[in-house]
């Protein structure tokens, strides 16, 4: 059988598999599976299990539970309304400042969880009614709030990234810092969008009719300040040379977890254990999901499937850019189907050696990559925010919800541009802090 005839079959089937509404992790195992049984017969189960075990047995996955744990814990509590009334009051005078409190909130709220889909569930559980309320046009408040969930696999600490820099192994502690201004930079694009949508569709800015007082906005701080604090605590024990991100992750999750339990008195062993038991069973499912994909990753290796794509992109007698421009166009397509983690785990490891190869830098490609991860997550079949939104407002119509979205994947794509016109956004601070490369 052919490579090309062979890949087919194997990535046919896992989109038949998919198709069923099967999970990722199985879809991805069985698949494989099937194509290594056609290829080398009832031996392959002799080196199943180690294959999957080699896939997670790295001691820098321990910081993804560590990173899981928490988030789960800012999400189990009440700390995304308080972040979110805390930036309403404080910009409650600026024109569109709802709006702008919801993205904010967005971006602050996903670098405490690393989360998109908690993200957008806590901020637009509260965000979300409150911009209807005062008048705020649906589609611009639903869109807003799918947009700035996305963020949450940017802005650090970001499991993406920890998985990416694991499958190529780069540093870890350099991704997220290629990732921060990047970050801002949407955020500040999903604004400045926002706004203009707004101003579109006729809202008046001036109209808000909701006053607070100095002392309003001061009461809201003491329940928002905590958090900032232990991820700059975090960020400075990752590049301080106190520890490895392992250890960050700990402790981070730690402290999280003591301040959360301090705050809002969670003192009954219900709520703790809630806690713990969602981030088993999402740390699981991103284990699973990733084992799953290294093996499928070897069954491509195994009918020289992997091979074969790389020597034909290789042999591809093109401008850089137009391999560029190819290689985000795979991207996009799988992202609107597969979720961040599977893709990364599949495909980092056959596209690393052609960046570099091709003179582009890896932890800019982690950034491009990551940015296409995001567009996925608010583009269908299977924008799992767009998701996420829909069931908390449902009084909104799913078709405002994707052409609320939608601009904001342009401005993601224009956000892709930028960095690929200007890549220092993305390697300045990383150059900086830890020297170049």
């Amino acid at each position: 059988m052919s490579p090309t005839l062979a890949g087919l079959l194997v990535i046919g089937s896992l989109f038949v598999l998919l198709a069923t509404g099967m999970p990722i992790a199985f879809a991805l195992g069985l698949s494989a599976i099937g194509g290594l049984l056609v290829a080398n017969g009832i031996g392959v189960f002799e080196v199943l299990a180690e294959t999957m075990f080699a896939g997670i047995a790295n001691l820098a996955y321990v910081s993804i539970p560590m990173f899981v744990l928490m988030g789960a814990a800012v999400a189990a509590t009440p700390a995304g309304r308080d972040l979110y009334e805390a930036l309403d009051r404080w910009m409650n005078r600026v024109p569109g400042g709802l709006v702008l409190s919801n993205i904010g909130a967005c971006a602050i709220f996903a670098g405490m969880t690393g989360s998109s889909p908690a993200t957008c569930a806590a901020i637009g559980k509260m965000g979300i009614p409150e911009m209807l309320k005062r008048g705020y046009p649906a589609s611009v408040a639903t869109g807003s709030i799918c947009a700035g969930g996305t963020l949450g696999i940017l802005i650090p600490p970001s499991v993406t990234m920890i998985v990416y820099g694991i499958a190529t192994e780069t540093s870890i502690a350099r991704l997220f810092l290629a990732g921060v201004f990047p970050g801002l930079m949407l955020t500040a694009m999903f604004m400045a969008w926002a706004l203009i949508d707004c101003r579109r569709k006729g809202f008046r800015f001036d109209d808000t009719g909701v006053r607070f007082t100095i002392g309003q906005k001061i009461s809201a701080l003491p329940r928002v300040l905590p958090f900032l604090i232990i991820i700059v605590g975090t960020l400075y024990v990752l590049y301080g040379g106190v520890a490895t991100p392992s250890e960050a992750a700990g402790a981070g999750a730690f402290l999280t977890l003591g301040v959360v339990i301090v705050m809002y008195r969670l003192f009954r062993p219900k709520p703790i254990l809630d806690i713990f038991s969602s981030s088993m069973r999402e740390s699981v499912m991103i284990m699973m999901i990733m084992a799953s994909a290294e093996l499928f990753a070897f069954a491509l290796s195994s009918l020289f499937i992997t091979q074969s794509v790389a020597g034909a992109i290789a042999g591809l007698e093109v401008n850089r850019w137009v391999l560029m421009a190819l290689i985000n166009l795979f991207l996009l397509i799988s992202g609107m189907f597969l979720p961040p983690v599977a893709i990364i785990v599949m495909s980092a490891p056959l596209l690393y050696p052609i960046i570099v190869s091709s003179g582009f830098d890896p932890y800019w490609f982690a950034v491009i990559l990551t940015i296409n991860m995001e567009i996925g997550l608010i583009t269908p079949p299977v924008g799992l925010n767009l998701f996420v939104v829909n069931a908390i407002a449902p009084q909104v119509r799913t078709s405002e919800v994707l052409w609320g979205a939608f601009p904001y994947v342009m401005t993601m794509i224009l956000g892709i541009v930028i960095l690929s016109l200007f890549p220092g956004i993305a390697t300045w601070l990383p150059d900086q802090v830890m020297g170049p490369l």
